[in-house]
């Protein structure tokens, strides 16, 4: 099972909804949010940057500028990676950001793996 984190946000290219961090992002950069949760986003950020590689691909095509269209999933074996991200999505919640849990044991055609995510091209019924 994968499991992706996700905000009613669409992306104006591919029109995929997108994750959490783009929506901590947002939250941040209103000003709406308490400096606690501020730093709370920031922690749970760090904890990533130092936890969880940059994927080194994500496109279906080996083309060097080929659009980014794949989606981050973990793996639900990523124990901890989940938790954390938990604990983003009830202080979006919070102010009122809708964030949302998606489940699939489908996530598509994987462009990256690693032992806490898959990087996926989605099939047409992979949720998004």
């Amino acid at each position: 099972m994968y499991i992706r984190f996700v905000s009613n946000n669409r992306d104006a290219q591919s029109g995929r909804r997108q994750g959490l961090f783009y929506a901590a992002y947002e939250l941040e950069a209103s000003g709406a949010a308490s400096p606690g949760d501020i730093a709370a986003l920031a922690e749970i950020h760090d904890w990533f940057g130092k936890n969880l590689r940059e994927p080194t691909r994500a496109s279906i095509s080996a083309r060097p500028h080929a659009r980014a269209q794949a989606l981050s999933w973990f793996k639900e074996t990523a124990t901890e990676h989940v938790s954390r991200m938990r604990d983003m999505q009830r202080i979006l919640e919070g102010y009122g950001v809708f964030a949302e849990t998606l489940r699939t044991r489908r996530p598509g055609y994987v462009v990256y793996e690693d032992d806490h995510q898959v990087v996926a091209q989605p099939f047409a019924d992979t949720p998004t």
